[in-house]
């Protein structure tokens, strides 16, 4: 289902901008007609996605030291990764 929308000549956009764009903001459509025509539209940005936390999960996972981590993998474990997975 399309949103409700309100349409406005430039003229009443430029005058009512900011109650325009509250509008907007709210969920409304505004759009804006040049010549009768429409031209342009306001509409509610998406929401912003959560920024990363770092250390969120502080105390929750564990893992092994460095040096286990960099330890080159066993030979059979990189032919696996060299075959193709289809």
């Amino acid at each position: 289902m399309d949103q409700p929308h309100h349409t406005v000549n430039v003229h009443e956009a430029k005058t009512h901008f900011s109650r325009l764009i509250d509008a907007a903001h709210a969920g409304e459509t505004i759009v804006v007609a040049k010549g009768g025509k429409p031209w342009a539209r306001l509409v509610p940005l998406e929401p912003a996605t959560p920024r990363r936390q770092p250390g969120v999960l502080a105390g929750r996972i564990s893992l092994p030291p460095v040096e286990v981590l960099l330890e080159p993998l066993p030979e059979d474990e990189l032919v696996c990764l060299e075959q193709p997975l289809l």
